[in-house]
C-alpha cells in the first residue's frame, strides 16, 4: 500500500473512532438526562435538567459535543456535580458575545438582575434552531411575541424597570410595521431586532446606539434607502431646525412603535355619512335593524379621531348611496392585529368562524360607536363592569351557560360573594381579579389547552401576576412539579382555593374546608389527623386548634428533612411554639399523624397495638373456653343442689308433721295449779 494510502486510512479511521467517542460521551449525558422527572440546582433553586434527545438531533448543535458548551464537565467524572455554570455560549459565538456584554442585557446580567434576559431565553437551550426556521424564536414572525414576554405591557419587566415607552408591543402591532409581519405575514418588515439589534441593544442615549438620534436615519435606511436624500432635498432647513444644521430625525415625525399607517383611500368624509346615519330612525332596509349612529358617541369615543370609511371599506362614491356597495362587516383587526390573532385562535373566535350564533364579537363587548377605554367607568370593560358583561353570557340560564357541559355552575354568583368580587364590586377595588385577569379578555380558551391560561400547568403563573410572592413559595413547594418528586398530578391554586368561590384564607369555613381537601389527596395522613386531639376537636368546629397548615405550611410546603422545613429538627419546635409557649424539644417529638396500621414507619406503635390485641384476645379465649368447659361442672352442682334441697324440703316436712300430733299422756294444764304439781313431780 501507498504512503498516501496508509496516511489517508489512518486519519479516516481517526475520523471515525473521534465520531464514536463523541456520540458515546453524549449517550452517557443522555442516559440520564432522557429522563423527565430528572432534576438539578442551579443557584440554589431545583429546576428540570430533561433533554428532548429528538430536539437536541434537529438542533443547529446536533453534531457539537455536549462538554463543548458545558466546558466545566471536560475530564470530569459522571455522575456529575449539580450545581453546573451556565453553558458557555461566547466559546464559539465570542463576537456575539463581545457585543451582549456592553448591552443593555448584559450589563443586566452582570449586575446579577434576575429579569435579565440570557441566550437560552430568547433562543433556547438544547433545540436551537437557526432564525431562518418558522418554529425558532428568532424567526421574523416570532421575535414581537419573544420580546412581548418582557415588554409588553404588565410584564414583570416593564412593571419593575424604567422602560420610558409604554405599550410598545399593542403599539408595534397597530403599525404599519406591525400590520405588515403579523398580519400580512411578510417577513421582510422590520420587527423588534430590526431597529434595536439583536444582541447589542443599548440606551438611545448611547451614542452607539442604533436608535440614538445620530443613528435613527442609518437604522431607518436600511429599508427605506432613499427616504433620508428626499426628506434631505424637501425639507427647509430654516423652518424644520431647532439646532444650527441639524434636520429632524425619523422619531420626530414618526413615533417609535407607532409608525402610523397610511389610509391612501379615504373614500368620504364623516359629515357624508352622517347626513343619512343622524336620523334616529333609519333602519335596515332587510331585517329592521336600526341602522341611526348618535353623534356624541362617536365625538366621546375612542375612534373619534378615526373617520367612518376607515372602519366601513368599500364606500362607493359614484354611488346615490355611497355605502350600498360596503359588503364586509367591520374588520377591527386591521387596527388591532396583535388582539385580533388572540381572538381568533380564542374559543370566542372560533365559534365566530363557524358562524355560530352564540359567538361574542367585538362589538358585544366593546360596543359600536361609543367605544370607550378600559380606564374609562362609562365603557362595559371598565373592572367593576366586567363580571356584569360577562354575566351577559354566562350567568345561569343564559346562552353561554346552556352549553356549558363541565362542572362549574352559578359562576356569577360564586364570584360575586367570593374575596374577589366582594373586593372589586362591593368595595370598588379596581386592581382587584376580575374575569379577564384569569381568563383574559382575547385569549379565552378551554383549560385543555397547553396554552390556556387557566390550564393546570399555567395555573400559578397566572395566580402569581398578582400573587407574586405566594407563587415564589409554590414554585420551591413539594407541590410544584419541579421539586414534587412523584408522577400523580400535583395540586394547584384552585384545588385548595377554587376556582370562582375563593374565600379568605382566615375564613371559619375555609379553615375547616382545607383539612378535608388535603385529605383528597393524603387520605391516609388525614384519617390519623382526625383520630388526635388536634383532629377531633376540628370536626367540632373549633377554628383555634392547628390545622394542616400551621404546622406543614401553606404554599411553602416542603419535606420534613429539608433545613427549610416547617417540621425540619431545625424548626419543628419554633413550629410547635406558636400554639404551645412552653414546648420543649421533648414536646415537639410527639407523633402527630403516628398510626399502628403502618409497620414500616411505626413498628413500635404496630408491634404493640397488635401485642396486646392479641393478649386481649387470647385472654377472652381463654375466658371463653374456661366458661364452656365449666358449663357442664355447673349443671351438675345445680342438679345436686337442688336434690339437696329438695330432701331437706321432704325432711322438713317430715318433723312439721310429727310436731303437729298430741302426746299419749299429757300434762297437766299450763295452769298455776298444774305447774305446781308439775314442778312438785
Amino acid at each position: 500500500m501507498r504512503p498516501n494510502r496508509i496516511l489517508f486510512a489512518l486519519a479516516f479511521a481517526a475520523v471515525l473512532v473521534a465520531a464514536g467517542v463523541r456520540a458515546q460521551e453524549n449517550s452517557e449525558c443522555l442516559d440520564c438526562h432522557e429522563d423527565r422527572e430528572l432534576t438539578g440546582k442551579r443557584n440554589g433553586r431545583t429546576i428540570s435538567v430533561f433533554v428532548d434527545a429528538a430536539k437536541l438531533r434537529s438542533s443547529i448543535h446536533a453534531s457539537v459535543d455536549c462538554v463543548q458548551c458545558h466546558a466545566d464537565l471536560e475530564g470530569k467524572e459522571l455522575p456529575h456535580e449539580d450545581d453546573l455554570k451556565p453553558a458557555a455560549c461566547g466559546s464559539c459565538h465570542d463576537d456575539i458575545e463581545a457585543l451582549h456584554a456592553k448591552s443593555l442585557h448584559g450589563v443586566a446580567i452582570a449586575r446579577g438582575d434576575p429579569l435579565a434576559p440570557r441566550c437560552q431565553d430568547c433562543h433556547g437551550s438544547h433545540e436551537v434552531v437557526g432564525a431562518k426556521n418558522a418554529r425558532s424564536p428568532v424567526a421574523p414572525l416570532r421575535v414581537p411575541f419573544l420580546c412581548g414576554k418582557c415588554h409588553q405591557e404588565g410584564a414583570p419587566v416593564q412593571r419593575q424597570r424604567t422602560i420610558h415607552q409604554d405599550n410598545i408591543l399593542e403599539n408595534f402591532s397597530e403599525s404599519i410595521h406591525g400590520e405588515g409581519l403579523l398580519k400580512k405575514g411578510l417577513i421582510v418588515a422590520p420587527n423588534c431586532a430590526s431597529c434595536h439589534t439583536a444582541h447589542s441593544i443599548l440606551r438611545h442615549t448611547d451614542p452607539a446606539s442604533s436608535i440614538a438620534r445620530a443613528n435613527i436615519a442609518k437604522t431607518c435606511t436600511q429599508c427605506h434607502a432613499e427616504i433620508e436624500s428626499v426628506h434631505r432635498k424637501v425639507i427647509k432647513g430654516e423652518l424644520w431646525e431647532k439646532e444650527v444644521h441639524r434636520l429632524p430625525a425619523c422619531v420626530d415625525c414618526h413615533q417609535p412603535h407607532k409608525v402610523r399607517k397610511v389610509f391612501y383611500d379615504q373614500g368620504m368624509a364623516d359629515k357624508d355619512c352622517m347626513r343619512c346615519h343622524a336620523d334616529a330612525a333609519l333602519k335596515a332596509s332587510a331585517g329592521g335593524r336600526s341602522l341611526a349612529v348618535r353623534p356624541d358617541d362617536l365625538s366621546h369615543s375612542r375612534h373619534a379621531k378615526v373617520s367612518c370609511s376607515q372602519c366601513h371599506t368599500g364606500v362607493s362614491l359614484s354611488r346615490v348611496r355611497a355605502c350600498e356597495t360596503i359588503v364586509q362587516s367591520v374588520d377591527c383587526a386591521s387596527c388591532h392585529a396583535e388582539v385580533g390573532q388572540e381572538y381568533q385562535a380564542s374559543m370566542h373566535g372560533l365559534l365566530t368562524a363557524k358562524k355560530d350564533a352564540n359567538g361574542p364579537t367585538c362589538k358585544e363587548c366593546h360596543g359600536t360607536h361609543a367605544i370607550l377605554g378600559k380606564t374609562d367607568r362609562g365603557s362595559a370593560t371598565f373592572p367593576t363592569n366586567v363580571p356584569r358583561l360577562c354575566a351577559s353570557c354566562h350567568r345561569e340560564g343564559e346562552k353561554a351557560a346552556k352549553r356549558y357541559k363541565g362542572t362549574q355552575h352559578d359562576i356569577i354568583e360564586h364570584y360575586t360573594e367570593s374575596i374577589h368580587g366582594k373586593g372589586l364590586m362591593k368595595s370598588g377595588l379596581t386592581v382587584t381579579a376580575m374575569c379577564t385577569n384569569c381568563h383574559t379578555a382575547h385569549s379565552v380558551l378551554p383549560k385543555k389547552d397547553p396554552a390556556s391560561s387557566v390550564n393546570p400547568k399555567n395555573i400559578p403563573g397566572t395566580c402569581g401576576r398578582c400573587h407574586y410572592g405566594i407563587e415564589e413559595q409554590y414554585e420551591k413547594s413539594v407541590h410544584a412539579t419541579l421539586v414534587g418528586k412523584t408522577k400523580k398530578e400535583l395540586p394547584v391554586c384552585n384545588d385548595c382555593h377554587s376556582a370562582h368561590t375563593i374565600r379568605r384564607a382566615d375564613d371559619t369555613g375555609f379553615k375547616l374546608d382545607i383539612m378535608t381537601k388535603c385529605g383528597r389527596c393524603h387520605e391516609k395522613i388525614t384519617e390519623s389527623y382526625f383520630d388526635t386531639y388536634h383532629g377531633k376537636v376540628s370536626q367540632l368546629g373549633y377554628t383555634k386548634t392547628a390545622k394542616c397548615y400551621d404546622c406543614h405550611g401553606s404554599h411553602d410546603i416542603l419535606p420534613a428533612d429539608d433545613p427549610k422545613s416547617h417540621l425540619s429538627r431545625e424548626n419543628v419546635l419554633k413550629t410547635c411554639q406558636k400554639c404551645h409557649k412552653g414546648a420543649t424539644r421533648r414536646f415537639a417529638g410527639y407523633l402527630t399523624h403516628a398510626t399502628h396500621h403502618d409497620p414500616k414507619k411505626y413498628p413500635f406503635l404496630f408491634y404493640t397495638f397488635w401485642g396486646m390485641t392479641s393478649l386481649l384476645i387470647g385472654t377472652f379465649i381463654v375466658g371463653g373456653l374456661h366458661t364452656v368447659l365449666w358449663f357442664p361442672r355447673a349443671l351438675q352442682l345445680r342438679r345436686e343442689r337442688d336434690k339437696a334441697e329438695r330432701e331437706a324440703e321432704a325432711a322438713a316436712e317430715v318433723e312439721g308433721e310429727a310436731a303437729t300430733e298430741p302426746p299419749e299422756n299429757p300434762g297437766p294444764p299450763d295452769t298455776p295449779e298444774g305447774k305446781g304439781e308439775a314442778d312438785g313431780a
